[in-house]
């Protein structure tokens, strides 16, 4: 899937390097950038735009009013310097907020969370299953197919991805919570501060330990009932 985005920010820098980030971004499509509301109000029609980068604090227009003349037509991230604006952006039901200034992982993050609402919501009654993901990994993005993760182990400010049928594990430099946050959770939980694991590629579990090969996966005390309840939802008492 493709989105087509915009990005609004009177700062001149800002807006240079969010169109650095939509460049890089495979599925993303940059369909215009703006130094205020008000120009982008009247150069261009929302209608076809499905995810805008919008920043607050503009002259005339601030960002705020502006996303409530949008309306549910368009996905917002806002981009900000401030932090008290947090509360208000999700009482206009933003997909997210960053603040300034602006990591490409953090981007890439509130870029997936746009992809994952368009594939599972955003297409209708019909709710499509989220497919894949995009993680950087050595310097490039990765596309996964989240059918072949087996399990992620957590490492500090990387994880390891572990895929069906490779030998190594993929290394990407985000958190677990961060992973966590875009993992379906329908179909992956975390056991252990350290451990995430796929439900349907569970085969044995021994002693409060999932097994995958060689690996024993411990399931921690304070993960214990949800996985619990996890498995008690596929069927397994």
């Amino acid at each position: 899937m493709n989105l087509n985005c915009c990005i609004i920010d009177d700062e001149p820098l800002a807006l240079g390097l969010l169109e650095s980030y939509v460049q890089k971004t495979p599925f993303l499509t940059l369909c215009g950038k703006y130094n205020s509301a008000l120009t982008a109000m009247q150069e261009r029609s929302f209608e076809n735009i499905d995810l805008l980068f919008l920043d607050i604090q503009m002259p005339e227009l601030d960002g705020m009013e502006f996303s409530k003349m949008l309306g549910d037509k368009v996905r917002i991230v806002f981009t900000t310097a401030f932090e008290q604006y947090a509360l208000d952006s999700y009482k206009v039901n933003a997909l997210d907020y960053l603040l300034k200034p602006i990591a490409y992982p953090d981007f890439l993050q509130a870029a997936n969370k746009a992809l994952q609402w368009y594939e599972r919501i955003g297409q209708g009654p019909v709710k499509n299953k989220l497919r894949h993901i995009f993680v950087k990994a050595e310097y490039k993005l990765v596309q996964i197919e989240l059918e072949k993760i087996l399990y992620i182990e957590g490492l500090r400010d990387y994880v390891k991805i572990y895929l069906q049928d490779e030998p190594q594990p993929l290394v990407s430099l985000m958190s677990m919570k961060t992973l966590e946050e875009l993992l379906p959770a329908e179909d992956f939980i975390r056991v252990h501060r350290s451990y995430i694991v796929q439900g349907d590629k569970i085969k044995v579990i021994e002693r409060n330990r999932i097994i995958f090969g060689k690996q024993y996966i411990p399931v921690s005390d304070s993960y214990k009932d949800k996985f619990a309840a996890f498995l008690s939802e596929r069927g397994v008492k």
